[in-house]
């Protein structure tokens, strides 16, 4: 039986893989990193603050995944995690050349749709060849019955990307690049952020590979940043927490019109170790369900936390220090593989 086997973001979770933060750096100065992730805080693309995060940060980090990861143990969850990975290697292809960022994130890296998991054609060059630090796992998926498919390598030459585009998107749309976090499931349908990390090329080649049996919906106009889940958290059918920073009322995706909508409620900021963060305070939304009654919320966020309990959701409050250093909470660093359930419409 596929070890893949998921439709949701809420069923009962059985297997998940979790980051590591061994190694973590930011990766050498190029158009890319500069246009997703910088400049709206620095002038130049030399200004980028590039090298290893400091022994702490990375300790601290681990410290927390180590936590996260015994807790989903504990609840009778497979967990798995990324190879370590040397990322001050430098790489390239015949148009370009970097260095690495980390395994941190498998949530960017990783798409899993039914029995089917997805290597994404990601937009930074520096995570170009992220997906070998899960090859060993992947394997062993495939060899389980899993489909594993790696979609077209985008070449990301310069002219993919805009620096500060007075209008229009940061992220051109001359091929498929998108990161697996632009993507959430919930059954037969597929909600899609285009952003700066997903492109509308990116989308359809999604939609014709996964087919007729999925319906897509484009999230446009919303959130011109990165990723989906500091916009939208699914906790269950009908429950949904949303971004009262980033989405009106006339923005909430069709598929929550009979839906249950938390607006989330202030912040707290969990810090930065530089002058600016590489995250925004909306990582504090970042949570992951274990099933339809228990989330894992950043320990942080009391008002959330809160809110959630009163519709009836237990919360596991965990610490992570280190979400908008390294850019990534809960959802961001685990991609989840495989719960029981089945798929349905919940439109």
């Amino acid at each position: 039986m596929s070890l893949v086997n998921i439709h949701n973001e809420w069923d009962p979770l059985e297997e998940m893989i979790v980051g590591i933060a061994d190694n973590a750096q930011v990766p050498a100065p190029d158009r890319g990193l500069f246009a997703l992730d910088y400049c709206a805080n620095v002038e130049a693309e030399s200004d980028i603050p590039s090298g290893p995060y400091s022994a702490r940060i990375i300790e601290e980090a681990n410290e927390d995944l180590d936590g996260f990861a015994k807790l989903l143990t504990e609840e009778g969850v497979v967990v798995r995690r990324p190879a370590s990975t040397d990322h001050s290697r430098t790489f390239g292809t015949p148009d370009w050349t970097t260095d690495g960022e980390y395994n941190y994130c498998p949530r960017d890296v990783l798409l899993p749709v039914g029995t089917t998991i997805i290597e994404c054609p990601m937009a930074l060059r520096s995570r170009y060849f992220e997906p070998f630090a899960y090859r060993d796992i992947l394997l062993e998926y495939f060899a389980s019955g899993a489909n594993w498919i790696s979609a077209p390598k985008p070449r990301l030459l310069d002219d993919a990307y805009n620096v500060r585009p007075e209008s229009g998107s940061i992220l051109n749309n001359h091929e498929p690049v998108f990161d697996a976090a632009n993507v959430l499931r919930i059954g037969r349908d597929i909600l899609y952020l285009v952003s700066c990390s997903g492109n509308v090329l990116g989308l359809r080649w999604l939609q014709r590979v996964l087919g007729d049996g999925y319906r897509i919906h484009p999230v446009t106009g919303v959130y011109e940043g990165t990723h989906i889940d500091t916009t939208i958290a699914l906790i269950r059918p009908g429950l949904v927490v949303l971004n009262p920073e980033r989405m009106r009322p006339d923005q909430v995706p069709s598929v929550f019109k009979k839906w249950t909508i938390i607006w989330c409620p202030e912040m707290v900021d969990t810090g930065y170790p530089w002058t600016y963060p590489r995250a925004s305070i909306w990582q504090g939304m970042n949570l992951i369900m274990i099933n339809p009654g228990l989330a894992v919320v950043n320990d942080r966020q009391v008002a959330l936390i809160k809110e959630l309990e009163r519709h009836d959701v237990t919360v596991a409050a965990m610490p992570m220090r280190h979400a908008r250093s390294l850019s990534g909470g809960f959802h961001c660093v685990s991609v989840d593989v495989r719960r029981s359930g089945s798929l349905e419409d919940y439109s």
